[in-house]
């Protein structure tokens, strides 16, 4: 019984001891305000344009497995 206890009881209260303590947080400074000038870049980085590239991938490997058939 014990055993079970620590096991299942004690890591569920200590989520819903943590979750009070995570949403306690303040308000944070917001950041720097966005230039009106330009406007806002969108980052393309490097885990965009590998699935992207996965994709292409894939879809010419379909295509010849079913040029082959």
């Amino acid at each position: 019984m014990k055993s079970s206890l620590l096991r299942y009881f004690l890591p569920v209260a200590l989520v819903l001891l943590t979750t009070g303590l995570a949403t306690a947080q303040g308000p944070g400074s917001g950041g720097p305000e966005p230039d009106p000038q330009q406007p806002t870049a969108v980052p393309i980085d490097g885990g965009a344009s590998l699935l992207l590239a996965a994709g292409v991938g894939l879809g010419l490997k379909k295509l010849r497995d079913k040029r082959r058939r």
